[in-house]
């Protein structure tokens, strides 16, 4: 971030608030924070955001002067925070909440706050409005700089928002194994080089190298700090509606997974296999078979499909894997490319994410009961979506649906096998 070190930082108070930092003392009434309020706080957050970065220090009064946070206190200001930057900005922001002490004018150390939000992929729209960072105030954006911004921050998604740089990322926040797996043998590339040939980094506008969103959701531990809903929310439910809260046992199993989009794929795969019931068939020459539910091979290339291809532009969205008694239902998010329809999903293809599915091809399966017929995550031959289709058709006497009943979301249905229905032979 900008302020990297201590000493920088005191300098910068000592200079008072500019464009890239904001004061503020944090003040109590009773058990409750009564300034900054939340709607306030998040007018800030989303200012630096539409501008190019910013700390905001809490603990620090306009005046300069360290007042610190109460010790006891500090979970409560990181909570309002947090909530600001959740519930009050559209869409929301992920900065990067530090603790930390610094010396009153007594030279005593005192409990204070750094958030420090990167220069945004998005364009946030907070309480105020649409603001902007201007000196060290707040300024409402003008419409023509409102659609300048808009046009700016959403060029590189329609073109290849997967590589375009996560401003608050560092090339350090990579899993060194995690990105060394797809150099070449013998590669000699520096770093930089190697991961911008790979598509997971590239330089920002100032020529500082930042991961790519592409290197982020390959190569980062845990996307979601960067990347807040980048990530796969599995649900399995008992029966076949999502009974309301009244039933605490209505789900079955629930997890969020995270980590690389090959760990996600795998994980969300042991899912499904780990809650779905198996059944006995009786042939009629007396020999018995054990039929899953779902075949996992069709929901091996369902889940590719879904992490390889949803809309990462849309922050507040995230693949949605829901189990039910009669079908499992996977939610992607973003509106199909180009002209394809759901009924022209089986004949033709096209990648959102060109890095992102470059580098699943990659990825060897982990489990070849998923994909006996390749040996990588992804083929690129647009061979995913007929076996889906046959596959579970075979099993559950039933064809998987396609539908959009939005224009930012395509859901897809496979049907479960059932005892009337015999599956045919693969």
């Amino acid at each position: 971030m900008r302020f990297a070190g201590l000493d920088e930082l005191l300098q910068q108070i000592r200079l008072g608030e500019d464009a890239f930092l904001e004061l503020k003392a944090v003040h109590f009434a009773g058990t409750k924070i009564r300034s900054p309020a939340q709607d306030a706080l998040a007018d800030e957050l989303a200012a630096f955001a539409n501008s190019a970065g910013g700390v905001v220090l809490l603990g620090v009064a306009d005046d300069k002067e360290v007042v610190g946070i109460p010790i006891d206190r500090l979970d409560d200001v990181e909570r309002l925070v947090r909530d600001a930057c959740e519930q009050s900005i559209q869409e929301p922001i992920a900065p990067i909440i530090e603790r930390m002490t610094l010396p009153d004018a007594a030279g005593v150390d005192r409990p204070v706050m750094r958030v420090a939000v990167a220069r945004s992929l998005f364009v946030h729209h907070s309480p105020g409005g649409y603001l902007r960072r201007v000196g060290s105030s707040k300024r409402p954006l003008p419409p023509e700089e409102l659609a300048r911004l808009f046009q700016q921050r959403s060029q590189s998604r329609l073109i290849r928002f997967d590589e375009t740089p996560v401003a608050a990322a560092t090339l350090d926040d990579l899993d060194p194994p995690s990105w060394r797996r797809f150099a070449p043998p013998h590669n000699t590339d520096t770093r930089e080089v190697l991961l911008h040939r790979l598509g997971m980094a590239a330089r920002d506008d100032r020529g500082e190298w930042h991961p790519t969103v592409a290197g982020v959701l390959m190569a980062c531990p845990d996307p979601r700090r960067f990347m807040v809903n980048a990530y796969i929310q599995a649900v399995a439910y008992r029966g076949t509606t999502v009974v309301p809260d009244g039933d605490r046992f209505y789900q079955l199993d629930a997890r969020d997974l995270t980590g690389p989009l090959d760990t996600q794929i795998m994980a969300a795969c042991a899912f499904v296999q780990r809650n779905m019931r198996v059944m006995a068939f009786k042939h009629r020459t007396g020999g018995r078979e054990d039929v899953p539910q779902f075949d996992l091979v069709a929901v091996f290339e369902a889940v590719v499909n879904a992490v390889a291809h949803r809309d990462y532009s849309m922050p507040g969205s995230k693949v949605r894997l829901r189990m039910f008694d009669d079908r499992l239902e996977i939610y992607t998010p973003g509106m199909l490319p180009n002209t394809m329809t759901p009924e022209t999903l089986a004949f033709r293809q096209a990648a959102r994410n060109e890095a992102v599915a470059s580098l699943l091809a990659r990825c060897p399966v982990q489990d070849h009961a998923l994909a006996p017929h390749r040996q990588h995550i992804m083929d690129k031959r647009g061979e995913g979506v007929p076996v889906i289709l046959r596959e579970s058709e075979r099993l559950s006497g039933r064809l998987p649906t396609y539908q959009t009943p939005t224009t930012s979301e395509l859901v897809l249905t496979i049907f479960a096998a059932t005892p009337e229905h015999q599956p045919a032979k693969a």
